[in-house]
């Protein structure tokens, strides 16, 4: 018996910040909440000093455990050499995925062009958490550093909950059901015990 908990992973803040404002802004960084159940992250840095030939991220996955501590990844690499051969790293491509679908940098260098990632929805990045490559529930920051021709230009932090609401639910239903099937087995012991005196007389 195979039995689905059903995750809920929800944005909780993003903080974009840019350590050289004469080479790039954040034109907007920011959450947004539709309804109750799509909420999305989106923004856009603007490049003013174009093209960008040399481009290096260090990734970094995080827990809240009395303060954020480290969580499995802590990956550095060189992007230009990743987007020319993406299979080279696949830790580098989970983290990439999380986002590069809702980018406009899936291609090679250089880069001539602003930078946007529109509207990530939160069910997506929940499935990559849960479907793709399971995480415990809790809360997690995302942490990113970009640099540009060795100097650090920018981080962008991504804070979000990961929770599986269903789990209680779940856990009753295997609690009543194993008191079912006791009962069952019980009355069938009962009903051939029965049926065994019946047979005495």
């Amino acid at each position: 018996m195979y039995l689905k908990a059903y995750s809920t992973f929800e944005f909780t803040n993003v903080i974009c910040t840019s350590m050289e404002e004469s080479f790039s802004t954040f034109e907007y960084c920011y959450l947004k909440s539709v309804n109750r159940t799509y909420k999305y992250g989106s923004l856009k840095v603007k490049l003013l000093k174009l093209p960008i030939h040399k481009i290096k991220v260090n990734f970094a996955l995080y827990q809240r455990l009395n303060g954020y501590k480290p969580f499995l990844y802590n990956v550095s690499v060189d992007a230009c050499k990743f987007l020319l051969n993406q299979k080279s790293s696949p830790v580098t491509a989970f983290i990439f995925n999380l986002f590069a679908p809702y980018s406009n940098m899936n291609h090679r260098c250089p880069f001539d062009h602003d930078i946007i990632v529109d509207k990530v929805p939160y069910s997506y990045i929940n499935y990559q958490l849960t479907k793709i490559l399971p995480f415990p529930e809790g809360d997690y920051g995302f942490y990113s550093i970009w640099y540009a021709d060795g100097i650090k230009r920018a981080t962008v932090n991504v804070y979000g909950t990961l929770s599986y609401p269903s789990r209680c639910s779940c856990q009753r239903s295997i609690l009543q059901f194993i008191i079912i099937v006791i009962d069952i087995f019980e009355w069938l012991q009962w009903l051939n015990r029965g049926k065994r005196g019946g047979g005495a007389h």
